[in-house]
This record gives structure tokens, C-alpha cells and sequence, in this order.
């Protein structure tokens, strides 16, 4: 796959999107974190009209994310898998929407089923921006969310089925954001 990081970032732009990188992956670690705590509050076994709405909310935010990306990230962005997650969290938005209807183990499914491609889609583009720094637990964390997703598929069947591990992982995947911030930081800092 050719990137305009595989092509040459100047200086300047570097720094550029590693700042809007780094402010974004906080935010995003924030959001995940609320969200997190919410959710378990909200749905854990049953769906309430609170825990519908987060679980929407949660891919909406996704598709806004990516789109400040889109936006702020300048010549590391690798355009073909950031209109890809923006497809694909919007189309589980519309999923999940439908999904409530039928139930957790829907739900758990439609989740899975994104966490799993969104997964693939987010180290694929932490591999394209491996230069900028703060990435390896982008590639993580994308590998990680596969592996998330098939267990929510599987666990969808189970008599139990609950939504707590969905908090689980939208905690652990803003500790990665976090993580790459943070490291995104450090590198802004002695580029300085």
C-alpha cells in the first residue's frame, strides 16, 4: 500500500500531524473512558433506552474521529482506510440501531463483526504512520480489537450474553490511544 508517509512528510508537516494526532487520541481516551463507565451503568444485562443510545453513539463518534483525522492529520494520512472506518463505523451505527431490536446477542454480533474489521482498518493505518511515532499501540490495539470482535461474535450465543465486556474494551482501547498520546507528546517535544 503506498502512503504519503512512504513518499516523504516534511518537517513541518510531521509535526503537524503529530500534534492533531496526539490531540485526537486524547479526546479519544477521554471519550472511551466516559463511555465505558456509562455503559456499564447502563446495559450491562438489559438494553435500556440509555445503553441504545450509547452503543449508537459510540460508532458516531468513531466516524467523527476519523473524520477530524481526516482533517487535521496533513500528509500522513493514508486516505483509502480512513474513508473505509468512516464506512464501516457508520454502517454499524445503522446495524446497531437495528440490532437493539432483536436483542444483546444481535448487538453482540454487530459489535463484534465491526470490531473486528475497524480493527484490521486502524493497524493498517498505524502501519502507514509508523514514522510519526506512537503507532505501535495503534498496531496493537487494532490487533487486539480483532481478536475482541470474534470473542464478542462467540459469546453472542451464550445463555448469559451481556454487554460488560464492551466497556472492558472500549476501556482498553482508550489506555492505547492514551499510550500513543502520550508517546505522540513526548515526540512533539524533542522535535522541538
Amino acid at each position: 500500500m503506498s502512503s504519503s508517509i512512504e513518499t516523504g512528510v516534511t518537517g513541518a508537516d510531521a509535526v503537524g500531524s503529530t500534534e492533531g494526532l496526539r490531540n485526537l487520541y486524547y479526546a479519544r481516551f477521554g471519550f472511551a473512558v466516559v463511555w465505558a463507565v456509562l455503559m456499564l451503568g447502563a446495559a450491562a444485562t438489559t438494553l435500556t433506552p440509555l445503553g441504545i443510545a450509547l452503543l449508537v453513539l459510540y460508532p458516531l463518534f468513531d466516524v467523527a474521529a476519523a473524520v477530524i483525522d481526516f482533517r487535521t492529520s496533513g500528509a500522513a494520512r493514508p486516505k483509502a482506510p480512513l474513508y473505509l472506518n468512516m464506512a464501516l463505523s457508520l454502517l454499524t451505527a445503522v446495524g446497531l440501531a437495528a440490532a437493539v431490536t432483536s436483542g444483546i446477542p444481535d448487538v453482540l454480533r454487530v459489535w463484534g463483526a465491526w470490531a473486528i474489521t475497524a480493527g484490521i482498518v486502524q493497524s493498517i493505518v498505524a502501519i502507514a504512520r509508523y514514522r510519526l511515532g506512537g503507532q505501535w499501540a495503534m498496531i496493537l490495539s487494532g490487533g487486539i480489537s480483532a481478536l475482541a470482535g470474534a470473542s464478542f461474535v462467540a459469546g453472542a450465543g451464550a445463555p448469559n450474553a451481556s454487554l460488560t465486556p464492551l466497556a472492558g474494551y472500549a476501556t482498553l482501547g482508550g489506555i492505547f490511544f492514551l499510550i500513543s498520546a502520550i508517546r505522540l507528546h513526548r515526540r512533539g517535544a524533542r522535535a522541538r
